[in-house]
């Protein structure tokens, strides 16, 4: 029975992340380095051969490395998806994408990225697009849902669907609901251009995902996954951390601003 494959990376380094003061520049771009990162993964990802599908976050840094890191695959004809659930999860001006119209005129003439799904209002972070831990999970759950049918339409052939998935740091605990490590860098547990790899739970209403054996194997060794009470702790305890820094409002401060 054929399956899908997610393999999700964080973007190579962004300008926003040398230092806090860069975190008021609009939707940054990579850094040199970033690129070198990118270089670095093209190399080093061992299932380019296998992708199926080329998807990221409509935000700059995300889609340069999705062109980057996969250029031999949109060299065969990949094209990338920008999926807006995918987006960061402050309203720093850095966290926050450009209008589809510049994104249009950046990355449009090529013809290698698809922002068909990005729609006007996607960037203003409010309501579906805030930035609280309610809303996030939401999209989150929205873009797991979205990447499962993505595959299961395409394993009607009976072959596996591998399909890149490039977002943000922060984003990504929310999207495997995994809190493992979080601490280890600013807002987030991932590196710049670590990947990961999963699989959908069977079932699951929610499209949750598993770790591969493989992925988790290869940088937690035989260490046993953390319980769901651990989980829960550890979710509650950066949520926080999120809050105090500003990097999340608390849900009660956007539904205080509709009332």
């Amino acid at each position: 029975m054929a399956k899908t494959y997610l393999h999700l990376v964080r973007h190579a380094q962004g300008y926003h992340n040398l230092n806090t003061a860069n975190h008021s520049l609009p939707d940054p771009s990579l850094t040199p380095l970033g690129e070198s990162q990118c270089e670095t993964l093209s190399q080093t990802f061992p299932h380019t051969d296998l992708l199926t599908h080329l998807v990221a976050s409509p935000l700059r840094r995300t889609i340069y490395t999705a062109l980057l890191s996969f250029s031999t695959a949109v060299s065969s004809g990949l094209k990338v998806l920008a999926l807006p659930e995918l987006q960061e999860t402050s309203d720093l001006p850095c966290d926050t994408g450009s209008s589809p119209t510049k994104l249009a005129e950046e990355f449009g003439p090529k013809g290698q990225v698809d922002i068909s799904r990005v729609h006007e209002g996607w960037n203003d972070k409010q309501g579906r697009w805030a930035p609280n831990a309610t809303a996030i999970e939401a999209r989150a759950r929205d873009a797991r849902l979205f990447l499962r049918e993505l595959g299961a339409q395409a394993e009607m052939n009976g072959e596996d669907q591998h399909i890149a998935v490039v977002t943000h740091g922060g984003y990504l605990h929310y999207f495997t609901e995994d809190w493992d490590g979080h601490e280890r860098f600013t807002g987030t547990g991932w590196a710049n251009t670590e990947y990961r790899s999963y699989e959908f739970v069977e079932g699951s209403e929610d499209a949750s995902l598993v770790e591969t054996r493989e992925s988790r194997e290869s940088r937690r060794g035989t260490e046993k996954p953390l319980t769901a009470d651990e989980q829960r702790e550890l979710k509650a305890t950066a949520e926080k951390e999120w809050r105090e820094s500003g990097f999340q409002t608390p849900p009660e401060v956007e539904l205080e601003a509709k009332l």
